[in-house]
Parts: C-alpha cells; sequence; structure tokens
C-alpha cells in the first residue's frame, strides 16, 4: 500500500465542538483528519452539529462529506458513540437510542486496558447554560462572527507571508473571569471523577485541548479535553496505552494551499454576503 494512503490505527478517538452547520468549522481539515485515521472506536463529545446556529442558507459539502464519513464508519461496524452537548442539545431526546454500532448518550464510561475513563461534553457545569440560555446563545452568535472576522484576518495575514491569529484565544487568555472559569470547570471535572474512582475524565464544551493530571486531597486523576474544530483543530487519540492530543496544524499544514483551504472556500462565496447573513441575526445591517 501507498504510504500516502495509510491510516494510522488507533484503539479511540474524541472529536468535540465540531460545530457543522456553521461559518467557523473547518470541516475540510477535519476530513483530511479522518481520512487518515482508522480508530477501533469513536467518541463524538458534544456539539458535532451546531443545532443552535443551522441555517439552511449555510451547509456547504464539506460539512456533509464529514456527516457521510462517519455514517461510513458506522456501516463497517466501527462503535461510534455521539454524546450530546449544548448546542446539539436536541438530540437528548434520543438518548439511549442505538442502531447497529452507532448510539446517542448524555455519557459513555469505557474500560481502557484495566482504566476507567469518563466522557461527557461538560456543559452542565455552565452556570451561563443552566440559567440563561438566551444570553450563551447570543454569546454562540458573537463567537461565530468573532470567528468569521479572524477568518478574513487570517487571510489577510497569509497574503503577507505571516502566520495564523486567533482572536478568541487572545480574548480568553486576557480576560481573568474566563481564565477563572476553565480552572473551576477542569477542577469539578476532576474532583467527581476522583469521587467515582475513575481514572481518566475527557470533556469538551470549553474549546481548549489539554492533557494533565489534577490532584486532589481525595486522589488524582487525568483530565483531557479533547478542543476544537473551529479554532485548535485538535483531537484526542488513545493508543498503545497512552494518551496524546492530535494538532492538525503540526501534522497538515504543510502549505499555503493547504493552510488557506477554508479561508478561500469562504471569500468565494462573497464576505459581504456572509457577513450580512450574521449581522442580520443582531438587526444590524451592511
Amino acid at each position: 500500500m501507498d504510504k500516502k494512503n495509510q491510516k494510522r490505527k488507533i484503539d479511540l478517538v474524541v472529536i468535540s465542538d465540531v460545530h457543522l452547520g456553521t461559518y467557523g468549522c473547518h470541516a475540510k481539515e477535519l476530513l483530511h483528519y479522518l481520512k487518515s485515521i482508522n480508530p477501533e472506536k469513536v467518541i463524538l463529545n458534544g456539539d458535532i452539529i451546531d443545532i443552535w446556529q443551522f441555517s439552511k442558507r449555510y451547509w456547504p459539502k464539506a460539512h456533509m462529506k464529514v456527516i457521510k464519513y462517519i455514517i461510513g464508519w458506522i456501516s463497517e461496524g466501527k462503535a461510534v458513540y455521539y454524546i450530546t452537548g449544548n448546542h446539539d442539545e436536541m438530540l437528548r431526546k434520543f438518548v439511549d437510542f442505538e442502531i447497529g454500532s452507532f448510539s446517542i448518550r448524555n455519557k459513555v464510561v469505557l474500560e481502557l486496558d484495566g482504566k476507567k475513563a469518563w466522557f461527557f461534553h461538560g456543559d452542565v457545569f455552565d452556570v451561563t447554560m443552566k440559567h440563561t440560555k438566551w444570553l450563551a446563545k447570543l454569546g454562540g452568535k458573537g463567537y461565530d462572527l468573532l470567528i468569521l472576522i479572524n477568518t478574513l484576518v487570517n487571510y489577510i495575514s497569509s497574503l503577507f507571508g505571516r502566520g495564523k491569529v486567533s482572536l478568541s484565544k487572545k480574548i480568553k487568555d486576557g480576560v481573568k473571569s474566563a481564565v477563572k472559569f476553565i480552572d473551576n470547570f477542569e477542577l469539578t471535572a476532576a474532583n467527581i471523577a476522583i469521587d467515582k474512582n475513575y481514572n481518566y475524565v475527557a470533556c469538551g464544551h470549553i474549546h481548549q485541548p489539554i492533557i494533565k493530571d489534577i490532584k486532589t486531597s481525595n486522589g488524582t486523576v487525568t483530565y483531557l479535553n479533547s478542543g476544537d474544530w473551529v479554532e485548535n483543530l485538535t483531537a484526542l487519540e488513545y493508543c498503545d496505552k497512552s494518551w496524546k492530543i492530535y494538532h492538525y496544524s503540526e501534522a497538515h499544514y504543510t502549505s499555503k494551499e493547504t493552510q488557506i483551504l477554508d479561508d478561500s472556500d469562504l471569500l468565494d462565496k462573497s464576505s459581504k454576503e456572509i457577513f450580512s447573513q450574521l449581522l442580520a441575526d443582531f438587526n444590524f445591517t451592511v
């Protein structure tokens, strides 16, 4: 077999926060990644399809190709667990639904080489989600607009031969309340996992890819977050009894054509039209 067509065999892949159906989703890059691996089990850890912001006006072929590819895995008999998140919470009506090797869950517990791993999206920890859902949805619209602006900024930056920047990451890193929320999120997940005697706890939701051991007075657990396919383009992989974070940028951004793949696709559809559609949700006009 040609080395270029070889797929990496891994025991488990965890993907979250893809946000299919939004302008910020890097579906083409995700499809590249999916085609490069051969997992035994697949965890889709929430916010795969962004039902909150879904619009018939925007559903590119690349987004459908991601869905079709995952369906292909299911038809092959690979175990695929779809864990519900906040942006696809509508699917919680169908929790425990199973067909073939596919199932919809709110959480999943798996045994990995004699150790217990707990997977769930993580939005249950979000006070904003639980008490002011309208505010969270408004934040989602603003975030989508910020990502679109970021796309245009990076396209211009690439024309001048400069690297990419993440505006939302700069905001998160610079706002103390955001940093505190992330720390509290991780610690809360770790405390509950330790109480339940889990060895691993894997979440999504906060778009912060990481693997780290968290130690408390009650014990130690390995906390993992799969990141997202909007900014970080990351996934979690478990293979040979160990975890690692997959970074798309390190594996695939080897040419300018690949780097601006998604950017050029958006711009070809007219940036003014896209901005008009987004700003209409805020009752603005351009």
